[in-house]
């Protein structure tokens, strides 16, 4: 039986609510379980200090796509009726520049920021109430750079495609980065990771002092 299921009509669209409802519980589940609810944890990627996004999303993104072409290969999977968002190079580029900087000062990505405040941190709530005021004031400003928001039109494209490679052959391509990804985020973390701040050291330092200051009082009585 050739899937997707929802495009055939093999269930109702309040059916499919249902189902993507019950799916996005399990995914913030699984994020909050790898630690991605917590602002320190995300924000320490861009520091080199703990690449856990880096090893969990190439993870995710070799998993499913393996998974994606085996399932087209024995035709369980038809991927003309996969929907795919169309390119929009130079806005996407912006915009996922400015999604960068708001990741690295904010420590969370839209979805996080989502988990965050479900475990009941201020911090992810002041994120997604800043997410929904921006949402808002997008669509207020639209037509001042609508053009600019429709440019760079590129359709629906696909990294094969856009090569001109066989999807088989950019998998293993992407199977081989993900490696040296793998590799250098291993580096990285030994080289960067797990070192304390002069904060912290400073810190554990007074701590040292109180804790000696007290013991040369007990000895004293």
């Amino acid at each position: 039986m050739p899937t997707p299921l929802y495009p055939q009509g093999f269930f109702s669209e309040q059916t499919s609510f249902v189902i993507a409802f019950l799916l996005g519980i399990l995914f913030g589940f699984t994020l909050e379980r790898a630690g991605f609810g917590s602002s320190r944890k995300l924000a320490a990627q861009f520091y080199f200090r703990d690449m856990t996004v880096l090893k969990v999303m190439f993870t995710a993104i070799v998993t499913a796509m393996v998974g994606l072409l085996y399932l087209n290969l024995i035709d369980v999977l038809d991927f003309a009726q996969i929907s795919l968002n169309p390119t929009y190079l130079w806005p996407q580029i912006v915009g996922g520049a400015i999604m960068g900087i708001g990741f690295v000062v904010g420590g969370y990505c839209p979805g996080t920021s989502l988990v965050a405040s479900a475990t009941g941190k201020l911090d992810g709530m002041i994120y997604v109430a800043g997410a929904l005021f921006g949402m808002l004031m997008y669509g207020e400003t639209f037509p001042l750079f609508s053009n600019f928001a429709e440019s760079g039109y590129l359709g629906e494209r696909t990294l094969s495609d856009w090569l001109g490679l066989r999807p088989g052959v950019v998998a293993f391509l992407v199977i081989i980065m993900a490696l040296g990804m793998f590799y250098g985020a291993e580096w990285l973390e030994k080289k960067f990771g797990d070192k304390p701040t002069a904060a912290l050291l400073q810190k554990e330092k007074g701590n040292g002092e109180v804790a000696a200051a007290q013991l040369a009082m007990e000895h004293s009585i």
